[in-house]
This record gives structure tokens, C-alpha cells and sequence, in this order.
């Protein structure tokens, strides 16, 4: 009999907590937006990063659906959310003036790209996996811009990438497991791989 009172005041209780505190998620935790943030973005500022406008063929890698939503903290999605990204091209080169590496830059590769969420949360760019360069394991930049709130940067890693283990940023972040990704196999006409990186905002 106890026991039952027991249970019965745990589930009354349950019952009094606001709707979504149960549930509630971890914001996505910050990064440094890095030195090579675009210092003159391309006119080609679309989602598909691996074709650009007037320039014939794709670019050089391994063409990845990139896909996520952006959410609360009580998992509402959040429409109208500016998602920018941005990385360094299969040589290794940002499209930044700053960026002097050694191998040529990839002209075919656009490097920034924005895509709006939609009334679901949802945002989708077609890019390439990631790939190291010295110092750094592979990683693309993430930012997003919601109306009257503080931008979210961050950046999203490669699950199984050996130089993982020694890149201080990530090794430094608040939950660095939250920002490691799969990049998975798939079948389709446009790309061969695809990963999901879903982002919660503090708010809600």
C-alpha cells in the first residue's frame, strides 16, 4: 500500500511540472565563428555549395546532403532562421583574403552558403564532407540568425575522423559529442553521403 501512495504522489507530481520541462533539449553548444569567416561573400550565396552559378562541373569531394532542423528547447521548430555555412574546400583554401594555403583554391566550390527555415524548422544544403587541415579536424561553420536573438555559431564535426582527438576546440566544447555527426552512405542522383546536424536555440 505504501508503495502505491508512493507511486500515486510521484505521478501527481509529474503532472504538475509545465508542459515540455520533461522533454526540454540542450542548446547546441557555441563555437568560435574562426578567422575565415567570408571577407567578400560570393555572388553565390545559395544552399548548394558544389555547383556555382556561370562555372561548369562541381566541385571536388564528396558530395553531401547536409540536412537539420532548428528547434527550441521544447523541440518547437523555428521558422524564418537564417542557417549560414561555411568551410574550407577539398584543398584545404576558405574563400577568405587571409586564407594564403599552399594547394590552389577549388573555383568550383562556392564555400558560403544560407537557407531559411521553413514553417518545420527544416534547412538542407548540398555541399562536401569536410576535410582536416593542419590543426584542425574536419568541421563545417554553422550560424544561426533568428529575429531578436542572440546568433548561435558553432561548428559540426566528423564522426570517426581520426584528428578528432586532437583538435582543442572541439575537445574544449561544453558537449563535445553534441557537434560529432555520421556521414552516412546514400543512394541518390546528387550526392553520396548525407548527415544531420539538428540546432537548438536557448530559447523557449
Amino acid at each position: 500500500m505504501n508503495r502505491r501512495k508512493l507511486l500515486l504522489a510521484t505521478l501527481a507530481a509529474i503532472a504538475l511540472v509545465p508542459r515540455g520541462t520533461l522533454a526540454a533539449l540542450v542548446p547546441t553548444p557555441r563555437q568560435s565563428r574562426g578567422p575565415f569567416y567570408p571577407d567578400r561573400l560570393p555572388l553565390d550565396q545559395d544552399n548548394d555549395l558544389v555547383r556555382v552559378e556561370g562555372r561548369e562541373g562541381l566541385a571536388r569531394g564528396e558530395i553531401t546532403h547536409l540536412t537539420g532542423r532548428v528547434l527550441d528547447r521544447s523541440g518547437k521548430p523555428l521558422s524564418g532562421a537564417l542557417v549560414e555555412i561555411w568551410q574550407c574546400d577539398a584543398n584545404g583554401r576558405y574563400i577568405h583574403s587571409g586564407d594564403s594555403g599552399g594547394a590552389p583554391r577549388d573555383l568550383g566550390f562556392q564555400g558560403y552558403g544560407r537557407c531559411e527555415t521553413g514553417a518545420d524548422g527544416a534547412y538542407r544544403f548540398r555541399t562536401i564532407k569536410p576535410v582536416p587541415y593542419p590543426g584542425r579536424a574536419p568541421h563545417i561553420h554553422v550560424a544561426v540568425r533568428l529575429s531578436g536573438q542572440t546568433p548561435l555559431v558553432t561548428q559540426l564535426y566528423v564522426e570517426g575522423a581520426a584528428e578528432n582527438d586532437d583538435d582543442w576546440l572541439l575537445n574544449n566544447a561544453e558537449d563535445p559529442s553534441a557537434l560529432i555527426v555520421p556521414f552516412r552512405p546514400i543512394e541518390a542522383p546528387d550526392a553520396t553521403l548525407a548527415a544531420r546536424f539538428d540546432l537548438v536555440l536557448a530559447v523557449g
